[in-house]
């Protein structure tokens, strides 16, 4: 009977875990994790030595924890009671459902601690982070604006920021978000602890970075198999009018059971939701027209398995963090070849395998070509399905005109600096 009982009891973490404190050790036993990641492993040490550090890695491995970890350790040990309004450490993240999952991580690593955070974001009122502010927090999450807007009422303070955590330095960048961070740093102190993560560093990445951080370490994470290589990935070529068809086909299968579907448009997404209603297949929709509060309970809804289907527009390419999405669907191609890699990334995440499908139509060519010139080979094709469509495989369309902008919820073109980018993105994807 106690040999059953000690099996059923919590493991104690491996690793660099064990030069945690016991409390957040046993925050990490419950949740079931007991071997770090590589980024976790590598980042740790430094971080409990109070090192600037600069951070390169795609999403899914590890990352927040990597962080939040030491933060909360190093907070921990020197705690006091937090003041209203004035918290110890700041994580800035691009985007609102990235802020909330680093706000739950926190919750869960630091279950056993007597520290407190907050999360702001805008798209909903600002009454409950107030209140929640004046409560007085350790650690603050928030995303650019609505932390700049709250600072500008009276209601945050960053004069006794310990630490300062840049995260998805590249999403920032792609968003619009630099000006915002240099002002965000104009008022947190010189002499601080800053963490800098990023997917990919462009040149004007690196030179934000260099302004930010003193003597970092740098820890590039270049999985032993990339993320895209750990996913199966194909195309099928079919014709506009038979996308609804074809993906309805797809979610038959019974190996479909969780699947995240991009679109480029706000309304596209909403007409797949109604096609798939009407054909019996549970989905809903995600994107910026959506209220905030809508999209955390679509998010829960999804995660909790009440939709088989959440189709989205590249709100939710970057920070969406569900662990068991089986497949991505591109129904329509994104027309930034980077994001096609951060969508087909929320699947095989912490290591499990994944599978990507994209539909390609004759208009759509250009797109899949540059998408092949990124991922420098072709993306396999699957001719056997009983939309084929020829027109589309044989095409060669050039881009359309609006190819690259930003329209819609979609990424912006590439700099000047586009193809070091391309460079540095295969060697760190």
């Amino acid at each position: 009977m106690q040999e059953q009982v000690n099996s059923l009891a919590p493991q104690l973490p491996k690793g660099i875990f064990g030069a945690l404190i016991p409390k957040i050790q046993r925050a990490l036993a419950v949740e079931g994790y007991i071997n770090p990641t590589p980024i976790q492993e590598q980042c740790i040490p430094h971080l409990l030595k109070k090192r600037d550090l600069l951070g390169v890695a795609q999403t899914g491995t590890g990352k927040t924890a990597a962080f939040a970890l030491p933060l909360l350790q190093q907070l921990d040990g020197n705690y006091h009671r937090p003041r209203m309004g004035t918290p110890r450490a700041l994580i800035l993240a691009p985007t609102r459902e990235l802020a909330a999952q680093i706000g739950e991580s926190i919750q869960t690593y630091g279950r056993f601690l007597s520290l407190r955070h907050a999360v702001i974001f805008g798209g909903v009122k600002q009454f409950h982070q107030v209140k929640a502010l004046n409560k007085g927090v350790d650690i603050l999450v928030a995303t650019p604006g609505r932390l700049l807007d709250l600072m500008q009422q009276g209601f945050i303070h960053l004069n006794e920021v310990e630490v300062f955590i840049l995260d998805e330095g590249d999403r920032m960048l792609d968003m619009g978000f630099i000006p915002d961070i240099r002002k965000v740093l104009s008022h947190i102190p010189a002499e601080r602890q800053t963490l800098f993560f990023s997917a990919t560093m462009p040149p004007k990445m690196a030179n934000l970075a260099h302004t930010m951080l003193r003597n970092p370490v740098r820890i590039t994470i270049t999985p032993e198999q990339p993320v895209v290589e750990s996913i199966d990935q194909k195309v099928l070529f079919v014709g506009k009018k038979d996308k609804d068809a074809l993906l309805i086909s797809l979610l038959r299968d019974p190996q479909v059971y969780k699947a995240l579907i991009f679109t480029q448009m706000k309304h596209t997404a909403n007409r797949v939701v109604q096609k798939l209603s009407a054909r019996g297949i549970p989905g809903a929709a995600i994107h910026g027209n959506k209220s905030q509060a809508s999209r955390t309970r679509t998010l829960d809804g999804f995660k909790r398995g009440q939709f088989q289907a959440l189709v989205a527009t590249d709100v939710a390419a970057r920070g969406l963090d569900v662990d068991d999405i089986t497949h991505v669907i591109n129904y329509d191609l994104p027309m930034e070849s980077e994001t096609y890699v951060h969508r087909i990334g929320r699947t095989a995440r912490a290591g499990a395998n994944g599978n990507a499908i994209s539909f390609c139509c004759a208009e759509d060519r250009a797109y899949l070509r540059d998408i092949e010139d990124l991922l420098g080979k072709s993306v396999p094709a699957e001719m056997e399905h009983p939309y084929h469509c020829n027109e589309a495989f044989l095409s060669s369309l050039p881009a359309p005109k609006n190819f690259g902008r930003s329209t819609g919820g979609r990424q912006p073109r590439r700099n000047k600096g586009h193809s070091r980018s391309r460079r540095n993105y295969r060697g760190m994807r």
